[in-house]
């Protein structure tokens, strides 16, 4: 369970570390790929940020992450320059693929098949 603490300084990471991306995203990974930070979790010693980041327009989605990952130092200087009047000492970031919404969209299409080829079963009967 993350205290109210973390929970604000994961807020304050992610607003601030979205605007980055928005400013540098398209130097680092292109202007094709669309990156949005969908989650960010904090240590109980707010020393590290695992940022969660969700990748579209591209079949690759490891490859963005990769391309952050060796930005990381400049990017988590970006983020202190933002984030250092609130707190303070600057995370180090780590960044996790969220793919929550291609899992979603996968089960949707999935039971959508399903409900095609008649393996939902029979409609219950309303009385």
């Amino acid at each position: 369970m993350e205290t109210i603490k973390q929970q604000q300084t994961g807020e304050l990471v992610k607003r601030n570390f979205s605007q980055i991306l928005q400013q540098e995203g398209s130097y680092i990974y292109g202007n094709t790929i669309l990156v949005t930070v969908t989650q960010v979790k904090m240590t109980p010693d707010l020393g590290l940020a695992k940022i969660y980041l969700s990748i579209f327009n591209t079949e690759f989605k490891q490859e963005p992450l990769l391309l952050l990952e060796e930005e990381k130092i400049r990017l988590r200087q970006a983020l202190g320059s933002r984030i250092k009047k609130w707190v303070r000492r600057i995370p180090e970031i780590d960044f996790y693929l969220d793919d929550t919404l291609d899992e979603m969209y996968r089960l949707s299409e999935l039971f959508h098949k399903m409900e095609e080829d008649n393996q939902m079963g029979k409609p219950e009967e309303e009385s």
